[in-house]
């Protein structure tokens, strides 16, 4: 356990600050190839037939076993499964363990599948995107629950990959209130290789897109809790220790990549005077991360809890 790659402070304050943490082709072809082995195969497009019937059989017999919520993690894949062989890559279990600590909880999964044309077009059903939305209920935790997005092909942008915008994990919303928000500044869709796995705060926003390719578009998602403490997990050593407040607003030139940079880099969606209370959140959601009660990036929070008076 102590010898998996954890997380640096630079990728988990982008975390912080975003709420995602996408790796590009991490997990194996043999991995990939056989994950979609045990999911099998998915029936052609027949004139009258449901789409709803289709994607239920293909539920039906895919293997991925029935697992209640609350059970370990390390408990919920047979061993020498996809799945199994997948969380036990060391870059996965260690993001893991970076992000929701140790003996992490199995939520649920699911098999998503994102049909093309023809299916819709035999089915009589209307072939639209998913709308927006954040998973589950308001939560208005500051601990989080962790999202693993799987993709275990390749996805081009015809194949409507997943869309979510970044930094929007922070703002406690209903998951219906968001239905009518399709297209947001600096949304992001995934295009990307087999093997790639997307980590999400369960707070993002986000949506399936639609497929206008010519081929189904295959991704599991796995929900997990954290079973213990999620603060002070990543790597530590990797952690600078500012002295003071950088200088703000009045500056000569680019600032150095550091913490505070990543955390005060706002998102294309930002406005100039709601997106601060952005700031202010990540800052305390760094405050949890990191179990330092007092951290503060660019004087925001330390403003606000200045008791002084005249």
């Amino acid at each position: 356990m102590n010898d998996l790659p954890l997380l640096g402070a630079h990728d988990m304050a982008r975390f912080a600050a975003r709420g995602f943490l996408r790796m590009d082709a991490v997990v194996p072809p043999d991995i990939n190839a056989q994950f979609l082995r045990e999911m099998g195969d998915i029936a052609p497009p027949e004139p009258g037939r449901k789409l709803r019937r289709t994607y239920g059989e293909m539920l039906a017999n895919a293997g991925v076993p029935e697992v209640g919520a609350g059970v370990p993690l390390a408990r919920t894949y047979p061993a020498g499964s996809a799945m199994a062989r997948l969380l036990a890559l060391p870059v996965v279990a260690g993001a893991i363990r970076s992000l929701v600590g140790d003996d992490p909880v199995f939520d649920h999964h699911f098999l998503h599948v994102t049909f093309p044309p023809a299916y819709h077009a035999a089915g009589g059903g209307e072939n639209v995107s998913q709308h927006t939305h954040q998973d589950s209920t308001i939560d208005p935790r500051q601990a989080f629950d962790l999202q693993i997005m799987y993709y275990p092909h390749d996805v081009t942008r015809d194949m409507g990959g997943t869309r979510f915008i970044p930094g929007t994990h922070l703002r406690k919303v209903s998951e219906a209130a968001l239905g009518r928000y399709q297209n947001v500044r600096g949304q992001q869709h995934m295009v990307c290789e087999a093997g790639t796995l997307l980590f999400l705060h369960s707070g993002i926003w986000h949506g399936g897109g639609v497929n206008l390719s010519d081929r189904t578009r295959t991704m599991f998602k796995v929900r997990i809790n954290p079973g213990s403490s999620q603060v002070a997990k990543f790597d530590l050593s990797t952690l600078e220790r500012p002295t003071g407040q950088r200088p703000i607003f009045y500056l000569k030139g680019p600032q150095p990549l550091s913490v505070e940079q990543i955390l005060m880099t706002p998102e294309p969606w930002f406005e100039d005077d709601t997106g601060r209370l952005e700031f202010v959140n990540r800052v305390k959601f760094w405050r949890y991360l990191t179990g330092d009660a007092g951290y503060d990036a660019d004087y925001w929070l330390t403003r606000l809890e200045n008791l002084a008076t005249a």
